[in-house]
């Protein structure tokens, strides 16, 4: 493994898993950026050591060719970001010519990866009522094929940079096969090195006291943090839907509000483990409750655990958000995934534009501050945070595995 910024890019061909997985309207113009710009640092940083680029990525989950995927359409973007006219090849498999070609201080974008099924190594095509034995056949022969499509990847260049966080947990061609074929050149852009070293200091080597903030709508889906973070954190706050699990479990009236009946024994398990290691577990007293799941449904504050019949919980009362503020400036250490209510309609967006408020605040302080995950990010670049936190990950899927205490394949096959 090599280190990007001692790495004598002069006269070589770097070829780079970027994510520019990027929205894109129905002119195809781009809506968010923010992962292009992400990987520019990294793009630049190879240019100016005299080498030249072969990018690759994905973009949405195409079956097969498709114009509305093409990544032609973000050509224009990466061209302006980068300041140099970026070419494209429109079939990252027929690109032997073109990546010959490249001089030093140019750029070749291949086009979308997951046009081909090899990428991710699944089977396209097959018939829904299928048996296991075809289904099996079939993977068999992507397999197989894949070894010829990393082949050709690799082909293009001299050495290899994995800079797309958001892919790294996903043992995909591109992502994690390829690096075997550049054992002694193959790195981390800056993007992942930021993500990485971010997320360890959390979870290896932070400051204490430390804090996770979860939020979100289900218990379901942060089993796997919570479990890991208790053995690790001093402090957890708990928002948004995940809290009336954890309320029933404890006794609570929630009445129409979103609760996992099925997560009720494991609410409890994490209850317990909590208190065994003298873990604190925060929910707010209390909530702020509407007759319907609208912006202009009736509202009022109740106790957490006293929910009607007939109201739901939305979002957490400012007498809750106060607790958390206490919690949130003792700390020196804090990690946010999830928002605290319903912040995609204004009338219950208080509590999550709170927390990015003091989150911004205790950074100002002097604490580290890690916020992750597609809401909690879009919560922080939608109320003006983004650049008032320590980092902001880019990775959804990813960073929810890495802070599971998995190990993610795109970050292993650099290491190895």
């Amino acid at each position: 493994m090599k280190n990007i910024d001692t790495y004598d890019f002069s006269g070589k061909k770097a070829i780079v898993r970027v994510d520019f997985n990027v929205p894109l309207d129905d002119s195809f113009n781009i809506t968010d950026d923010t992962r292009i710009r992400a990987a520019i640092p990294t793009l630049k940083k190879v240019l100016a050591g005299g080498g030249s680029l072969i990018l690759m990525s994905h973009l949405g989950r195409p079956k097969g060719p498709a114009d509305k995927f093409s990544l032609k359409h973000i050509l224009p973007r990466v061209s302006e970001l980068l300041g140099v006219s970026v070419q494209f090849a429109p079939d990252c498999q027929q690109a032997d010519a073109q990546a010959a070609a490249l001089r030093p201080g140019e750029v070749l974008m291949l086009e979308n990866l997951r046009f081909y099924a090899e990428e991710e190594g699944k089977p396209r095509g097959l018939a829904e009522d299928a048996s296991e034995e075809e289904k099996k056949a079939a993977k068999a022969v992507v397999k197989e094929s894949q070894k010829a499509f990393v082949a050709k990847l690799a082909s293009y260049a001299d050495c290899y940079i994995n800079d797309a966080f958001g892919t790294a947990h996903r043992a995909h061609a591109s992502t994690a096969l390829i690096a075997k074929y550049f054992p002694e050149d193959k790195m981390f852009g800056y993007l992942m090195e930021g993500e990485i070293s971010a997320i360890e200091k959390v979870l290896n080597n932070p400051e204490h006291p430390t804090t996770a903030i979860l939020g979100g709508a289900k218990v379901s889906s942060k089993i796997g943090i919570l479990e890991n973070l208790i053995d690790r954190v001093d402090n957890i706050i708990i928002g948004g839907g995940m809290v009336y699990t954890f309320v029933k479990a404890q006794g609570g009236s929630v009445g129409n509000s979103l609760c996992e009946d099925d997560q009720i024994d494991t609410a409890k398990a994490i209850l317990e483990k909590a208190a065994a290691k003298g873990v604190g577990l925060y929910f707010g007293d209390e909530v702020i409750v509407a007759d319907a799941f609208s912006n202009d449904a009736a509202t009022k504050i109740v106790a957490k655990d006293a929910i009607p019949d007939g109201w739901m919980g939305m979002d957490a009362a400012p007498s809750s958000v106060e607790t958390f503020r206490k919690v949130i400036m003792s700390s020196r250490t804090i990690l946010w995934n999830g928002p605290l209510g319903v912040f995609e309609m204004e009338a219950f967006a208080g509590a999550t534009r709170a927390m990015a408020s003091m989150l911004a605040e205790a950074t100002a302080n002097g604490a580290f501050t890690l916020v992750g995950g597609g809401d909690s990010v879009a919560a922080v670049n939608k109320m003006g945070y983004a650049d008032k936190v320590s980092y902001v990950s880019t990775g959804g899927g990813a960073m929810l595995e890495f802070l599971e205490g998995k190990e993610l394949p795109g970050i292993k096959a650099i290491r190895e």
